[in-house]
C-alpha cells in the first residue's frame, strides 16, 4: 500500500513547487469470462487500496499492450465493476471531526462506487489542503475506510537572514502564523509575497528558501531562510529618438536617477516599476510644456543584468513637431460673462509656444472665475484646433450653461474633540448663501490656520438635492493640540536653558488657549501664565490675559568671562482684546501694568553705597531705580496669509502704538510698523519679504545734559536673533571702554584693542528698522520627512536716535621729555555716605590703628563726632581707577547688511536652527557673528 509523499523528520527542503499527491489507478483482476479457452479462471487478486501516491519524478507512464495482429477483431474491455458502499468510516482524524472529513467527498453509505468515484474522492481530499496523507481501503469488500493524516500545526514562523526588511514588516504580510494549519499552498504564496516585498525595495536578487522542522504532537516550525542580495540599482538610462533635447536634460526631468557615487543617499537610484511609469508621464509633461503636442513614448524597457544587481532602462521616444498657440477664444453659455475679456485675461497668448500646463491653468482660472459668480459646477472644456501645416494650436474654451448655485448644507465630519461651532465660525459661507469659490478657499485657509487639524484639509463640493444646490463637506482629522514640553538645551544666546511649558491650544474643544511656562537660564528667568478666549460669549470678540515675572540680566565679556552689567526684574500683567473690522482688517487693544526693578551689582559698581560712574559708566548709573509702568495700546492689523503657522501666500501688515503715562512713573509713546509678504514662486520655492520699524518718543521733560529721556530698559535693541550676522544687541548705540596697558615690546602705554578685553555696553536706541528677503528652498521627499527646511536670505537694518552721553571721566596725563603722553589713574579721596572726608589712623598708633575716622587728628568712633587724641592721621584714598578711554559708537541710520543661509530641522533632540551669516556692511563698534544656533531636547 502506497501513500502520498511525506516529508520526513528534520529540516527538509520545501521546494517552491511542491508536487501534490496524484492518485494512482488500482489494477483490477480479470473476470472469469476473460480467461483463455481451456484454462480455469484465476483466483481473484487481493484488493489493492486506493491511495494518493505521487508518481516518481521522470517516470514514463506504462503503455497498453498492442492488440493481437490477427484477423479476429480486438476484444472490447469489460466495463468496471460497480459495487455498493456497505460501511464508511474515517481513521486518523485528530482535530477534524470524521463527519467533516466525509463532507469533503461524495462518498455515502449505500451508494454505488467505481474506481472513478474513488479517484474523485481522493482529489477532493487533496483539494481541501487539510491533509498530508490520504488513502482509501476496503475497495473490494465495500467496507470503505478513509485513512488520513492531518497537516501539522505551525508552532513558530522563523525569519533568518533578513536585515533590509524588519521581521515585523514581513510577518504582517504573510499568511503563515503560529497555531495555524500548515499547508504547502500557503508556503508557496508566502514565498512569492516575500519576494515581492524585496522587489519593491529594489532587491531583485533576493532568494527565499523555506524549510520545515517537524516537532512532536504533529507540530512544525516553518523557517524562511532569506538571502536578500544587493539592491538593484539603475545602472544606465538610455533615450532613443530625441533630437531637440539631449539625454542629460531629459534625465533631469525624471524621478529615477542613474546610480552614481554622489547619489549615495538617494532612494531614486533603485528600480521601481511604478516610478518607471511615472517617468514616462514626466517626459510627456515636459515635452507638452515645450510645445511638442505630438510627443509620445513608444516603448520603455527595463532589463535586469545577469547578476541581478543593476537595471538598464531604455526609452524610445517620438518628439514630433513644435507648435505655437493660435487664436485663443472663450465661448461661454453663461450670459453674465464677457467672452473677450475672459480670453484676454488668460495666461496664454497667440504666438506663444504651446504649453499644456498653461492650458490647465486657464481651465482652473475660468472655473474660479465662474465660482466667484456663484456657479459651482461649471464645465470648462478646451477645444483644440490643430493645424499641422502652420504648426499652430488654436484654443477655444467652452463654458457650458450652468445654474447659479446656493449652499444647501455645510457638513462637518471627523471632529471628536473640537466643537462644531469652532469650525463653523471660520467658514465664510452660511447655509442659504450664494456659492462663492473665493470664500470657500478663504474658509480652508482659516480652518488650517487654527492648527487643530492635520495639514491640507480641503472643503469638498458635493451636489445637493437639486441642480442649483451644493453641499460643502468638511472632513477633519484632528491632531494633538496640547503640548507638554520639558526641555534642556544650549543656546548661543542664553547658554544652558531649562524650560517647562504646558500649552493647550484648543482648551475644552472651544478654541481657547491656556498656557503656563517656566524658563530658566544663566542670564534670564521667567514665569508666565496666559489665557485667551477667541470668541467671547460666542461673539467675534477675543479677550486674553497674561501674568508674568521676568528676570533679565544684561551682560558683556571681560576677557573670556561673561559679566553681568545690570539686572531688570519685571512683574506685571496685560489684558488683551481684539475685534474684526472686515474679513482682513482687525483692531486689537491692550492694557498693561508692570513694576520694574533695575539694579547693578553693588560689589562691582558701587562705591560707599552709591553707583560709581567710573566703574559702571554714568549711563548705567542713570538707569537704576524702581518704577511703575502703566501702558495702554492698540494695533491695526491687515492679514491675508493663507496660514498663520507656515504661510506660503498672502501678506500681513500691523501698525501698533503704546502709550505709557496712564499713571505710573514712565511717560512715552512707542510706535511700531510690521509687514510681511509671502509668495509661492513655483516648484516648492517660497519667497518672503519681511520688514519692521519702530520709534519711541518720551513725554517727559529733560533729565539733564547728556541724559536721554528714554530709559535704557524701554529702548529698542537689534541683533541676534532678529538680525542674523550680528551678535545679541550687536548693532546700534554703545559705549566701549578701552583700558591702557604698557606695550610689552616698547614699554609705552597703548590701548587694548582685543574685543574680548573691552567693556562693551549696548545702550539701545529710540528708532530702528529691519528688512529681510528670504527664499525657502525645497528638498526631496526624504529631507522633508526629516523636517529640513533650508533658506537663503539678505537683511538690512539699523538702530539709532540716542542722545550722546557725556564722558564719564577725564584722566590726568603727563608728558615726558620725548613727548610721550602717559594717562594716569584717578586717585579719589575716601568719603563716607554723607560725603565727609575719611582718614586712616596710622598702623603704629597706640590705639585704633588702621581704623577709618572723620578726624584729621585724633579719633572719633562716630562719623563727625568729637575727636580725641593727638595722633595725626593719614588721608584716605580709594583704590585708584585704572585709566581707560570711552568711545561712543553706532548712533547712525546707515544700514547694516548681511547675507546668509539657514536651516530649520525638527531633529530627534528637538527643534534646531542653524544660521551661517556674513555681515557685509557694518559700522565701527558693531559686533558681527558668523554662526549661530539654537537647540534643545525633549524628554
Amino acid at each position: 500500500m502506497k501513500s502520498s509523499r511525506y516529508v520526513p523528520m528534520g529540516a527538509a527542503l520545501l521546494a517552491g513547487t511542491i508536487l501534490s499527491g496524484v492518485p494512482a489507478m488500482a489494477q483490477t483482476a480479470p473476470t472469469p469470462a476473460q480467461a483463455a479457452p481451456g484454462q480455469a479462471a484465476p483466483a481473484p487478486a487481493p484488493a489493492a487500496p486506493r491511495s494518493a501516491t505521487p508518481a516518481p519524478r521522470g517516470a514514463t507512464p506504462a503503455r497498453p499492450a498492442p492488440a493481437a495482429q490477427s484477423g479476429a477483431p480486438a476484444a472490447t474491455p469489460a466495463p468496471a465493476e460497480v459495487r455498493t458502499i456497505k460501511t464508511l468510516r474515517v481513521e486518523g482524524s485528530q482535530r477534524i471531526e470524521p463527519e467533516t472529513v466525509l463532507s469533503y467527498t461524495k462518498l455515502r453509505v449505500g451508494i454505488p462506487y467505481t474506481p472513478e468515484t474513488l479517484d474523485q474522492a481522493l482529489k477532493d481530499l487533496q483539494a481541501s489542503d487539510l491533509f498530508v496523507q490520504y488513502q482509501i481501503d476496503g475497495v473490494q469488500t465495500g467496507d470503505i475506510v478513509l485513512r488520513i493524516r492531518e497537516n501539522p500545526i505551525i508552532n513558530r514562523v522563523i525569519l533568518e537572514g533578513n536585515k533590509a526588511l524588519k521581521s515585523d514588516k514581513i510577518t504582517k504580510e504573510i499568511k503563515l502564523a503560529p497555531r495555524q494549519i500548515f499547508t504547502r499552498t500557503a508556503v508557496r504564496q508566502d514565498v512569492s509575497r516575500i519576494i515581492e516585498l524585496y522587489r519593491r525595495q529594489g532587491r531583485f536578487a533576493a532568494v527565499i528558501n523555506p524549510k520545515m522542522v517537524s516537532l512532536d504532537q504533529n507540530r512544525v516550525d516553518v523557517v524562511f531562510e532569506i538571502t536578500e542580495g544587493p539592491k538593484s540599482k539603475v545602472r544606465q538610462i538610455n533615450i532613443l529618438g530625441n533630437e531637440v533635447f539631449n539625454d542629460g536634460k531629459l534625465r533631469s526631468e525624471m524621478v529615477t536617477k542613474e546610480s552614481r557615487w554622489f547619489r549615495l543617499l538617494s532612494s531614486n537610484t533603485s528600480y521601481d516599476q511604478d516610478r518607471l511609469n511615472y517617468d514616462q508621464q514626466k517626459l510627456r509633461q515636459f515635452y507638452l510644456t515645450e510645445g511638442y503636442a505630438d510627443f509620445r513614448v513608444t516603448s520603455a524597457v527595463a532589463e535586469l543584468t545577469p547578476d541581478k544587481r543593476d537595471f538598464i532602462i531604455t526609452y524610445v521616444v517620438e518628439e514630433g513637431k513644435r507648435y505655437k498657440f493660435g487664436d485663443i477664444t472663450v465661448d461661454s453659455e453663461i450670459r453674465d460673462f464677457d467672452n473677450k475679456r475672459l480670453a484676454s485675461s488668460l495666461p496664454i497668448k497667440k504666438g506663444d509656444w504651446y504649453n499644456a500646463k498653461l492650458v490647465e491653468s486657464s481651465i482652473d482660472q475660468l472655473s474660479e472665475a465662474a465660482g466667484l459668480f456663484g456657479y459651482a459646477f461649471t464645465d470648462v472644456q478646451p477645444d483644440y484646433a490643430r493645424d499641422a501645416e502652420t504648426l499652430t494650436m488654436g484654443m477655444n474654451f467652452h463654458i457650458a450653461q450652468a445654474q447659479r448655485t446656493y449652499v444647501e448644507r455645510i457638513d462637518i465630519n471627523g471632529n471628536t474633540q473640537t466643537q462644531d461651532k469652532v469650525v463653523r465660525r471660520e467658514i465664510r459661507l452660511a447655509e442659504g448663501d450664494a456659492f462663492n469659490s473665493f470664500q470657500v478657499k478663504r474658509s480652508q485657509d482659516r480652518i488650517n490656520s487654527l492648527g487643530f487639524f492635520q495639514d491640507k484639509m480641503e472643503i469638498k463640493q458635493n451636489p445637493g438635492s437639486a441642480p442649483d444646490r451644493i453641499v460643502l463637506e468638511t472632513t477633519l482629522e484632528e491632531k494633538s493640540t496640547g503640548e507638554l514640553q520639558l526641555s534642556v538645551g544650549y543656546s548661543s544666546l542664553e547658554r544652558f536653558i531649562v524650560q517647562a511649558n504646558i500649552t493647550q491650544n484648543n482648551f475644552r474643544g472651544k478654541g481657547q488657549v491656556l498656557r503656563a511656562g517656566v524658563n530658566y537660564s544663566t542670564y534670564s528667568k521667567s514665569v508666565e501664565l496666559g489665557f485667551t478666549e477667541p470668541y467671547l460669549f460666542d461673539k467675534n470678540v477675543a479677550i486674553g490675559v497674561d501674568v508674568f515675572r521676568r528676570d533679565y540680566n544684561s551682560f558683556n565679556y571681560i576677557g573670556t568671562q561673561r559679566q553681568t552689567t545690570y539686572s531688570q526684574v519685571s512683574t506685571g500683567f496685560q489684558v488683551r482684546t481684539g475685534v474684526p473690522l472686515t474679513e482682513y482688517w482687525s483692531l486689537a487693544g491692550r492694557y498693561g501694568l508692570s513694576y520694574d526693578e533695575v539694579g547693578l551689582d553693588q560689589g562691582t559698581y558701587f562705591t560707599n553705597g552709591v553707583c560709581d560712574p567710573l566703574k559702571a559708566g554714568r549711563y548705567l548709573c542713570e538707569a537704576i531705580g524702581n518704577r511703575w509702568t502703566s501702558t495702554v495700546g492698540y494695533s491695526l492689523i491687515y492679514d491675508s496669509l493663507n496660514s498663520r503657522l507656515r504661510p506660503t501666500a498672502g501678506s500681513r501688515l500691523s501698525f501698533s502704538q503704546d502709550f505709557a503715562g496712564l499713571g505710573g512713573d514712565v511717560k512715552y509713546i512707542r510706535t511700531r510698523l510690521e509687514g510681511s509678504k509671502f509668495k509661492n514662486i513655483g516648484s516648492g520655492f517660497i519667497a518672503s519679504l519681511v520688514g519692521e520699524a519702530g520709534y519711541i518718543k518720551s513725554l517727559e521733560g529733560s533729565r539733564g545734559p547728556g541724559v536721554d529721556r528714554i530709559r535704557i530698559t524701554d529702548r529698542f535693541y537689534l541683533g541676534e536673533p532678529q538680525f542674523r550676522g550680528f551678535d545679541i544687541r550687536g548693532i546700534g548705540p554703545r559705549v566701549q571702554r578701552q583700558f591702557y596697558q604698557p606695550d610689552p615690546t616698547t614699554g609705552k602705554q597703548v590701548l587694548v584693542t582685543n574685543r574680548d578685553q573691552l567693556v562693551d555696553d549696548a545702550l539701545g536706541g529710540r528708532a530702528y528698522y529691519l528688512v529681510r528677503a528670504e527664499l525657502e528652498i525645497p528638498l526631496g521627499a526624504g529631507a522633508r520627512e526629516l523636517g529640513l527646511r533650508p533658506s537663503v536670505y539678505v537683511q538690512a537694518g539699523s538702530l539709532f536716535g540716542l542722545t550722546k552721553p557725556l564722558p564719564t571721566a577725564t584722566f590726568p596725563t603727563i608728558t615726558d621729555a620725548a613727548g610721550n603722553v602717559t594717562v594716569l589713574p584717578i586717585q579719589r579721596l575716601l568719603t563716607d555716605s554723607a560725603g565727609r572726608q575719611l582718614y586712616i589712623v596710622p598702623s603704629d598708633a597706640a590705639a585704633n590703628a588702621g581704623a577709618y575716622t572723620t578726624c584729621a587728628i585724633g579719633y572719633a568712633a562716630t562719623a563727625g563726632g568729637a575727636c580725641s587724641g593727638a595722633t595725626t592721621n593719614t588721608i584716605g584714598y580709594d583704590n585708584p581707577v585704572s585709566p581707560f578711554k570711552e568711545t561712543y559708537y553706532g548712533s547712525s541710520a546707515t544700514p547694516r547688511v548681511s547675507i546668509g543661509v539657514g536651516v530649520n530641522w525638527n531633529s530627534p533632540f528637538g527643534p534646531l536652527r542653524i544660521d551661517l551669516a556674513k555681515a557685509l556692511v557694518k559700522q565701527k563698534g558693531d559686533d558681527p557673528k558668523l554662526i549661530t544656533f539654537n537647540v534643545g531636547t525633549q524628554f
